[in-house]
């Protein structure tokens, strides 16, 4: 037994070698590699803690949860994000990556032993509830979850359809509430499209502002993002809003495919393993779907990964104005790993960097304009208590419609449900964002700056609104590094 385990462990090491190039050790301290004779007497002590561990608990071992928790540590001790995946997480991760699954409709990962909340998906049972980004989970059926791995939490959440689940949930600066969820199949339908108008916009002909809603990088998102905006092209559109708050990232091709759909070239993202010669890049093709309308990325906390390459990419070639709040910070890509008997092990490959050689790790996009999520208050009423018809005996109008019957909303008609106008005139983020690109729109991206080098001249900034190149240095490190690689 004990030699067949050793056997196990050391074919698996390899595999778990492969971490996340340049990922730092919680104190910043240099990696001691162990030579192969003392791996071998650290394998060995592990076999004699499973056999000890298997022969002298109180209860039946389960062997299989063991090992599996053994492969869960060993990856958990390299980034939150690394993990391993049994035969029935490898299937839930490629369904649900299909666009569909069951379960609450949340995306999670560990921070400090408990569970918080990267985003709710769009009408989710989660979102539906009120969950928030940033939010944390702290017990599951009444069951506390810093015992639990994250795979374990997510199982926990999962189950039949119609079946329900309990959450104690902590937001920020709030008591722990208790939260019941009526478990559904999640269908995710990544890309929603509209045309919008400005919140109290009456004119007779309001100009038409696209708006593109990304609620995750999944299989089917690039052929909807191509769809809408093809749509919204007819509807002949001034600008776009593209609104990826909340969005906690996805595949990387889609993201590299949602950018290129907007740009007319230029690097989208390069990526970067282990070794310093191991750089990709990828670049956009000639043909921007949008023929260069303005366009505004609206983020928050909650945007993600796959979300934060695309507000890099578009912002980095001045391709779009990003606005909102500081995005989540999470510059890793992973991949799955399959082990070859259903199983696999989701790891940790590479960082990303946007072009200009931004890496995301732990600081995410910091917006272009800060719009911070706000409440809006109405300060004046269209009818004001203290006006002419409020004296007594003044004259009344004799063509004005009568109002008896048509006073203000009563107090059933103020508690029914607002509609999709009310609800965006109510999002300070989207109208700031719309606003934006409207006055885009109005400048034609042209911007003037007086320079002092002689009297008369100007330079002008057109198109693509090019930025200094604060990051030359790091720009030709990145060239010289990816020569010849694409």
């Amino acid at each position: 037994m004990l030699k067949k385990l050793l056997v196990l462990l050391i074919i698996a090491a390899p595999v778990a070698g492969i971490c996340a190039p340049g990922t730092k050790n919680k104190k910043d301290e240099p990696v001691v590699h162990l030579t192969d004779e003392q791996i071998y007497e650290e394998l060995k002590k592990l076999a004699m803690v499973f056999e000890v561990a298997r022969d002298n608990f109180v209860e039946e071992a389960d062997e299989k949860k063991m090992l599996e928790g053994a492969m869960n540590g060993m990856l958990g001790a390299l980034d939150p994000h690394s993990s391993y995946l049994s035969a029935d997480d490898f299937k839930d991760f490629n369904d649900k990556s299909h666009g569909e699954f069951g379960g609450l409709g949340i995306q999670i990962t560990s921070d400090r032993g408990a569970v918080r909340v990267i985003a709710p998906i769009d009408d989710t049972p989660a979102e539906k509830a009120g969950i928030k980004a940033g939010d944390y989970i702290t017990h599951i059926d009444g069951e506390q979850v810093f015992d639990l791995t994250l795979n374990q939490a997510t199982q926990k959440m999962k189950g039949r359809p119609g079946t329900k689940v309990k959450l104690k949930v902590v937001s920020e600066g709030q008591e722990p509430r208790d939260i019941t969820l009526k478990r559904a199949i999640i269908k995710v339908k990544s890309v929603k499209y509209e045309d919008k108008k400005l919140a109290g916009d009456e004119s007779e002909n309001p100009e038409k502002i696209g708006y593109i809603r990304i609620s995750d990088f999944g299989a089917t998102t690039t052929k909807e993002l191509k769809e809408a905006i093809d749509a919204l092209e007819k509807k002949d559109v001034i600008g776009y809003v593209l609104d990826v708050r909340n969005n906690p990232g996805g595949y990387l091709t889609a993201a590299i495919d949602v950018s290129d759909a907007f740009l007319d070239g230029g690097e989208i993202v390069s990526t970067r393993g282990k070794g310093k010669a191991d750089i990709e890049r990828s670049f956009a093709k000639p043909g921007d779907r949008t023929n260069g309308k303005p366009i505004v990325v609206l983020i928050n906390h909650g945007s993600a990964s796959a979300s934060e390459i695309v507000a890099g990419a578009l912002q980095d070639n001045g391709r779009a104005l990003v606005m909102g709040s500081q995005s989540f910070g999470k510059g890793s890509v992973q991949q799955q790993k399959p082990l070859g008997d259903g199983t696999a092990i989701h790891i940790t490959i590479a960082r990303y960097y946007t072009p200009s050689g931004r890496s995301i790790q732990n600081e995410g996009i910091t917006p272009d304009i800060e719009v911070l999520h706000s409440k809006v208050e109405v300060l004046e009423k269209r009818e004001s208590m203290y006006s002419e018809a409020s004296f007594k005996n003044s004259l009344k109008n004799e063509t004005a419609k009568k109002k008896a019957d048509k006073k203000y909303k009563d107090d059933a008609e103020e508690k029914e449900e607002l509609t999709d106008e009310e609800k965006d005139a109510l999002d300070y983020q989207l109208q700031r964002g719309m606003d934006m690109v409207r006055a885009m729109a109005k400048l034609k991206t042209r911007v003037v700056v007086p320079v002092s080098v002689s009297a008369g001249e100007e330079m002008t900034t057109e198109g693509k609104g090019d930025k200094p190149a604060k990051d030359d240095n790091i720009r030709a490190e990145n060239a010289e590094q990816g020569k010849g690689k694409k």
